[in-house]
């Protein structure tokens, strides 16, 4: 029985029963394809198997790390951006409490997590070295190439700060490089200045990658159980593997999402109702956009933030246009809760709600929610996860991770290539005048003027 429950219920009225016992010759096709690599993009789709064929001496190095990180910092930055980033915060975010930065180092599991090099802007980087102050701290710095635009700067920041204040020798010993295990500008830096190192796998995208060391380390040196994370992913692996739609949520759930595109559902909402869960969808955005949006074709990836959102989207969202749907993952029993408190008074007109727990309401506000949007006309979806801990998280990463896979090859496309993302570097470098560009260069400049 799978730990995490796919829920679809309050689709009926839009996707018949028959629709899917259709969908499941296209399934199967999918899954075999998916499985004997014979796919489109199949090189990178070692992810797969990682939850048990993952380096187990490199993971050990990991957890070393992580404990050299916690004794002598206070604070770990973590230079990344997309898949080298998204999914350490979303983990971190989910496994800890809302606030954990601001606890006292008793009160807290791990150092500080802070990100850098996942935007161009300097005001951000300006900030965070005034919140780093004086405090003791590390860098795990994670580029494929080590030349990617955004992180690279943000490297160089921050090298230099550790320089200044540990000296070029101390500073080395507190970075910590993931990169590829081979080549690369920034594996060439760490060869050279014997950074400690750990490997991007050649077979995992970025947005597949949070369960390999892009992820692992600032997840372990957090504070959080990357053991039970990868157990969690495991045991997900050997649940989803029939390519039966009755006995496979993940593949059911990829099957109903291409039903809902078919007929005119277009846009995706992934929705959470718990603050902490706001990285899940961003991790989600980039897993779900990059894998599908090709050649025209795709569900576009779009989240909120409810109740919050609910003030804000809520209306378009219940009398809107008719072609987005949701999936929500909500969380059954969160990592705290509190009783509302009792009032002699009634001001507030909260008598009826006294007795109840915060997050009582909370599930009451989803319930309804989801039943005021399916009368507007709005499927619904539901991921329940049973608990907030890293075995959970281990399970539903993979849920999401296998249904992308699936889902790409139902759209006939390459769900593990990226190559629109070039586009905009192209721009942007012949605009900065970087070597090799000079051609662009021109080009730009001029639509520039005009």
């Amino acid at each position: 029985m799978a730990h995490i429950t796919f829920e679809s219920k309050d689709i009926a009225p839009f996707v018949a029963d028959h629709e899917l016992d259709e969908m499941q010759p296209l399934v199967t096709m999918a899954d075999q394809t998916l499985r004997n690599g014979t796919g489109a993009g199949a090189d990178y789709t070692d992810w797969i198997d990682w939850p048990e064929t993952y380096d187990k001496a490199e993971f050990d190095r990991i957890k070393k790390a992580a404990q050299k990180i916690k004794s002598e910092s206070k604070a770990l930055v973590v230079i990344g951006i997309g898949g080298s980033y998204l999914g350490a915060k979303m983990a971190i975010d989910f496994l800890h409490p809302m606030f954990s930065n601001e606890l006292s180092d008793e009160e807290r599991d791990g150092v500080k997590i802070y990100y850098a090099g996942n935007s161009t802007s300097a005001s951000y980087l300006n900030d965070l070295i005034r919140v780093l102050g004086d405090q003791d701290f590390s860098v795990n710095v994670i580029s494929k190439s080590g030349t990617t635009t955004e992180p690279s700067m943000a490297f160089r920041v921050f090298k230099q700060l550790l320089e200044k204040k540990y000296g070029e020798e101390g500073a080395k010993k507190r970075i910590y490089a993931t990169t590829d295990a081979n080549v690369g500008a920034l594996h060439g830096e760490a060869a050279l200045k014997n950074y400690e190192t750990f490997t991007i796998p050649d077979g995992i995208g970025g947005r597949f990658s949070v369960l390999t060391a892009v992820g692992l380390l600032p997840i372990a040196a957090s504070g959080a159980d990357i053991d039970a994370l990868m157990q969690g992913a495991a045991d997900a692996k050997n649940e989803y593997t029939d390519s039966d739609l009755k006995k496979n949520d993940a593949y059911k759930y990829a099957a109903i999402r291409r039903i809902l595109y078919d007929k005119g559902y277009t846009t995706e909402l992934l929705i959470n109702w718990e603050p902490s869960m706001q990285y899940l969808s961003e991790w989600w955005k980039q897993l779900m956009g990059e894998s599908e949006g090709k050649n025209q074709k795709g569900i576009y990836p779009s989240s909120a933030n409810y109740s919050t959102d609910l003030h804000s989207l809520g209306q378009y969202i219940q009398e809107g246009r008719r072609d987005l749907f949701e999936t929500v993952v909500k969380l059954d029993n969160p990592l705290s809760n509190l009783d509302l408190p009792i009032e002699a008074e009634n001001n507030d007109g909260l008598a009826y709600l006294e007795g109840k727990t915060i997050d009582e309401v909370n599930t009451k506000a989803f319930q309804g929610v989801v039943m005021a949007h399916v009368d507007g006309g709005v499927p619904n979806l539901a991921v329940h996860l049973p608990k907030q801990d890293a075995y959970t998280l281990g399970y539903m990463i993979y849920f999401f991770e296998m249904a992308v896979g699936i889902s790409g090859y139902l759209f006939g496309i390459n769900p593990f290539n990226q190559p629109g993302v070039e586009a905009y570097k192209t721009a942007m470098f012949a605009l900065l005048g970087k070597p090799g560009y000079e051609e662009q260069s021109k080009v730009y400049e001029n639509r520039l003027k005009k």
